[in-house]
């Protein structure tokens, strides 16, 4: 099966520049060279781990432009610094008997410096700030943010590259969980099979191959509606980071933020071709080999899955909601209203850049908060009114 033809014009997609071509091309050969290499096919996530993350190559990895306008996406961050100032509420709650916190994937450090400065104006500022990063380019891009936002600050930033080997205080991902490299399993006629990656020709095109008995078609058994022909994705690296963070908690939370549905609602019986999208210049595309490495890769997150996953390492579950539910139970409709004359022109972007964040037609219903936690006091205030955490 072949990815699908793309029609730049009729959806005014900008084409990449000549460099971005040259860059593009030098993914592909590094990903046709893989697939020769493992004998003509590589699974899907394979692919999206080579194309987000290959050293120098890579989406995440290499220098393109990736956030805000003119780049491929913008994240709640980016829309205004009440996410921030509405979050950090909830930290320092959390940070109330100390520790440190722990940012995955901080993109362009602008939520650092939000929660940062609004920790500081709380006298709740944790006793470090890590930010775990892989990207040359994003920490010189986070720490200049970092300097020209918050320099008083910067002291209590640390960048690493891998996971604390003991954490306490608070871990947050905001759309981290999302980039974790899935895999597509099938049930095709009823044969089982994963889909993947092969050379037609000179391009890429998809195929699918059949699935051993192992953990994937155990899950696959398990979660997808019986019967019907189904694809969907499974993503058993999420699960594992979400575990190993946890086994790696003295005492604390983790924080999850991302699009996503509970497993009922993931693996409903209408949601038969899965969610992985491709992410360019604010388009999102349902062709997964669309430019490589120049392109974002996306899977929507099952928040059951996540919550399993930390629960069988020891911690519990603190709650589960909407976005739009968690900010304002944190606050941030309060946030806005200290934003000056209701009138006035910086009053209006901010409520605007809320009603994106809130609104059930943007990202207030289709992104999630899951909250964990291990020796922390219940009642966390993101969840105090609207928990869904029976849903999970």
């Amino acid at each position: 099966m072949h990815g699908a033809p793309l029609d730049q014009h009729s959806l005014r997609i900008p084409a990449p520049s000549a460099d971005a071509r040259v860059h593009s091309a030098k993914v592909l050969a590094h990903v046709r060279a893989a697939i020769a290499a493992a004998g003509g096919w590589i699974s899907l996530a394979e692919y999206a781990n080579m194309v987000l993350y290959a050293p120098g190559l890579g989406y995440y990895s290499a220098g393109a432009r990736k956030f805000g306008a003119d780049g491929d996406f913008v994240t709640a961050p980016e829309l205004t610094p009440l996410f921030g100032g509405a979050l950090a509420a909830q930290i320092a709650q959390i940070l109330a008997h100390g520790g440190e916190v722990i940012e995955l994937g901080p993109g362009t450090g602008c939520l650092a410096a939000d929660t940062l400065a609004a920790l500081a104006a709380q006298d709740a500022l944790p006793l470090r700030y890590l930010m775990l990063e892989v990207s040359p380019d994003l920490r010189d891009r986070q720490r200049a943010e970092l300097e020209r936002r918050v320099p008083r600050l910067l002291d209590r930033v640390e960048w690493i590259e891998v996971l604390p080997r003991r954490w306490r205080g608070v871990v947050l991902a905001n759309e981290v969980l999302d980039a974790v490299p899935a895999h597509i399993v099938a049930r095709v006629r009823g044969k089982w099979r994963e889909r993947g990656v092969t050379v037609h020709g000179d391009a890429l095109a998809l195929a699918d191959r059949p699935l051993a008995e192992g953990a994937l078609l155990a899950s696959a058994r398990t979660l997808f509606p019986p019967e019907i022909d189904y694809a969907s994705e499974l993503n058993p690296e999420a699960n594992a980071l979400v575990r190993s963070l946890a086994e790696r908690c003295d005492a604390g939370a983790m924080i999850f933020v991302d699009y996503g549905f509970p497993a009922a609602e993931y693996y409903h019986v209408q949601r038969n071709e899965g969610t992985m999208m491709a992410h360019y210049r604010h388009h999102a595309l349902n062709d997964p080999l669309f430019l490589p490495g120049l392109a974002d890769l996306t899977s929507h997150v099952d928040f059951s899955a996540m919550a399993r996953s930390a629960v069988a390492a020891g911690m519990q579950v603190a709650g589960f909601t909407s976005q739009a539910q968690f900010l304002i139970n944190c606050g941030i409709l309060e946030l806005l209203s200290a934003q000056g004359e209701p009138g006035s022109a910086s009053y209006l972007r901010t409520a605007n850049a809320v009603q994106k964040l809130l609104s059930p037609a943007e990202m207030g219903e289709l992104f999630k908060v899951l909250a964990v936690v291990r020796n922390v006091e219940p009642g966390l205030l993101g969840f105090r009114d609207g928990d869904r955490t029976g849903r999970l």
